[in-house]
């Protein structure tokens, strides 16, 4: 990847510039607005079949001329270009032709889990005031009607009726609704008080993002890119569907995911590449071995956050295919990813991911506590810069104010960069526990009990001390199949940790409680300092001690 001080960067309109990848100096051209991006390459590959669902199958001409009589029928029904519309619907069809709809009207889409119940809605249409609430047909969610406070109700319409409202696509795609930095979308983001906010995406963050998928994982017309993955998130939108969009690749959605008929899904539609998460990735491996696995053509999975390094390997050998692990937010799809051209580098959350026509835009630092950037090898919180981050959170100023002075965003991410340019997680800035003036990186231990051959996955946090500000407690879920007790874990980690850094209380659990992208909610751990099932493991004030520091 061309080095960062060798960027160049680009008006509001559009960037040109020369790919220093490539072998010979050809000059590329990138259009930021997402219904440009759209039609190039539907008119590259009309009917060619581009997404499959286990229902229907339908070509990129067809999707954009559905998502246009949907886009006629919304305005038929008042929406105006930057209205905001509330997207109730489940991973399918119906969502793709609906979202495309509402980007050719030039609309706000604010996706919502369909497994949303109906008195999660209001909370939600109190927030955004949206114009409209347009729902999947027979979810339950699109009988409510709901007023917000000193407004008018909002009205709810089926996806399908807005598909009816016109014979006619009347919504030209030769002259965009938006512009560059004009918001397409709200992504809810749960942050770390677990309390939602409504991340704002642009044109500009889902052209670029469609574009770099494509480029960084080396997918073309050929490849077959399989996704379970909730529409409703940014991952899904942004990478499965407009990274297969653009570079001619077929898309194959599934409502959800099963672990038990994945493989066989694989092997029935061909699937050389899936977009995955950690804990898939994890069910997978809990599966015995099958036929379909075997017959399997996937070369590669794209997934998050980084496994362990030894867990890395063991997934990799077993499947058979190249794991590529990455590191985004809802805030920027450009954040870090390990080359698939160059070796894995197990236990990296990756290098700054770069466009493959503009150039290296994407500048990633780690910084202290007073915004200034520390050495190599000392951890910090991670900061982005790049074209393609949120201009802030949908009526949070404050919380906005999260981007630095110059452009840098604020991931509350704890990173450590080596001399090679790759950065390793440290967990998260406000997860930090302190114990005795430490700051102890819940991410440090979570790996060295990870380590643990019986150990599927765990949790650490800080809980209350009237001694040392916090202790540290882990939450340990065993493999199935597989015993290990507290002290042996206790013991397990004392071989790996120093002293001051080793779990006070481990307590194995069953389960976790998860977010709607299946990651562990920490914020729903109990912060108590039960002893059911609960061993403690000795350690030292680390100033005792100089050379457990």
């Amino acid at each position: 990847m061309a080095d960062a001080d060798r960027a160049s960067r680009g008006g509001d309109t559009g960037m040109t510039s020369v790919d220093a990848n490539s072998d010979a100096a050809v000059t590329h051209s990138y259009d930021p607005i997402l219904v440009s991006y759209l039609s190039r390459a539907a008119a590259r590959w009309p009917d060619r079949t581009w997404c499959i669902t286990p229902r229907e199958e339908i070509s990129r001409a067809d999707a954009l001329r559905d998502g246009s009589r949907i886009a006629a029928g919304l305005i038929a029904k008042g929406v105006r270009k930057g209205d905001r519309v509330v997207l109730v619907a489940g991973n399918g069809l119906d969502f793709v032709r609906a979202w495309l709809g509402l980007i050719l009207c030039g609309a706000v889409t604010v996706s919502i889990n369909p497994k949303a119940v109906a008195s999660e809605l209001p909370a939600v249409i109190d927030e955004v005031r949206p114009a409209l609430v347009l729902v999947e047909a027979g979810l339950e969610v699109g009988h409510v009607e709901h007023t917000p406070p000193g407004g008018q109700p909002v009205p709810v319409m089926f996806i399908d009726e807005a598909h009816a409202a016109s014979d006619e696509a009347v919504v030209s795609l030769d002259r965009p609704p938006a512009g560059p930095d004009d918001p397409v979308s709200f992504i809810q983001s749960s942050g770390s008080t677990g309390k939602p906010k409504f991340v704002i995406e642009t044109n500009r963050m889902y052209t670029m993002a469609g574009e770099g998928f494509a480029h960084w994982l080396g997918l073309d017309d050929e490849d077959v890119l399989l996704t379970t993955l909730p529409l409703s998130h940014l991952n899904a939108q942004a990478y499965s569907v407009l990274g297969s969009w653009g570079c001619g690749a077929k898309l194959v959605l599934l409502p959800r995911f099963s672990a038990s008929s994945f493989w066989s899904d694989v092997a029935k539609y061909g699937a050389t590449v899936f977009n995955a998460i950690g804990a898939m990735l994890e069910a997978l491996m809990a599966q015995p071995p099958s036929v379909s696995q075997e017959r399997a053509r996937v070369r590669l999975c794209y997934s998050a956050p980084a496994p362990a390094p030894a867990r890395h390997r063991e997934i990799e050998n077993r499947f058979g295919f190249r794991l590529v692990v990455g590191y985004a937010l809802s805030e920027t799809p450009y954040g870090l990813i390990v080359p698939v051209d160059e070796p894995t580098v197990y236990g990296s959350m990756g290098v700054p991911r770069q466009h493959p026509t503009l150039g290296a835009v994407n500048e990633v630092r780690v910084v202290d506590a007073d915004g200034h950037e520390v050495a190599d090898g000392t951890t910090g919180e991670l900061e982005l810069r790049n074209p393609a981050i949120t201009p802030g959170y949908f009526g949070k100023t404050t919380e906005s104010a999260a981007m630095r002075p110059g452009g840098w965003l604020r991931t509350g991410d704890l990173a450590v960069r080596r001399p090679d340019g790759h950065f390793f997680f440290g967990g998260r800035a406000k997860e930090v526990i302190r114990y005795k003036g430490e700051n102890l990186s819940p991410a440090e231990v979570e790996n060295a009990i990870g380590s643990h051959p019986a150990v599927r996955a765990v949790a650490v946090i800080g809980v209350p001390s009237a001694l040392s500000e916090e202790d540290v407690k882990a939450f340990v879920q065993l493999r199935p199949g597989e015993t290990a007790s507290p002290t042996e874990l206790a013991q397990w980690s004392a071989t790996k940790l120093p002293p001051y850094k080793r779990p006070r209380y481990i307590e194995l659990v069953t389960e976790f409680p998860l977010t709607d992208t299946q990651k562990i909610a920490k914020a729903r751990l109990p912060r108590d300092r039960s002893t059911s099932e609960v061993d403690f493991a000795p350690r030292r004030d680390p100033r005792q001690d100089d050379r457990d520091t």
